[in-house]
């Protein structure tokens, strides 16, 4: 089935609000409203989580976890939108908030959205290299200590 770019644009654009919402507030619920009852969920570090609850209750606890906690914005660099597919490919950067050093600790995560219509996605896989995710918490860690914020 097909959908309309702009459909499909206008549900990952909520679908970033809320994302921006949680990181802020930690409330992970209205993010959670983005995904089918029964989406699926492929996190490569954390694993397979099937059902909306089930994503729910993974993000919300992982992002109540320091340093977790500290990241607390998602902004896209690029998106791409197959609407053939409903496929939307996405470089979200998973950025620390500041501490006042002039740095940006971040480290890119490549999302794919399977869109399912009526502003709902049915799976989000994330693709990154935890390796680079370690070296950049680390730096954020040593900064943080630098700064003397505990």
């Amino acid at each position: 089935m097909a959908w309309t770019r702009e459909e499909i644009q206008e549900s990952f654009d909520r679908f970033a609000k809320t994302a921006e919402h949680g990181g802020a507030t930690g409330d992970w619920g209205p993010w959670s409203e983005c995904f089918t009852e029964d989406a699926e969920y492929y996190e490569h570090h954390y694993g397979k989580f099937s059902g909306r609850a089930a994503i729910l209750a993974w993000i919300t606890e992982t992002m109540a976890q320091f340093p977790n906690n500290e990241m607390t914005e998602f902004p896209a660099e690029w998106v791409m939108i197959d609407e053939e597919r409903g496929w939307l490919l996405c470089a979200i950067w998973n950025r620390f908030k500041s501490i006042g050093d002039g740095e940006v600790y971040q480290e890119i995560n490549w999302t794919m959205l399977h869109y399912a219509g009526n502003g709902l996605f049915s799976y989000e896989e994330d693709i990154y290299n935890p390796n680079e995710f370690g070296v950049m918490v680390g730096a954020y860690l040593k900064a943080r200590k630098a700064a003397g914020i505990n």
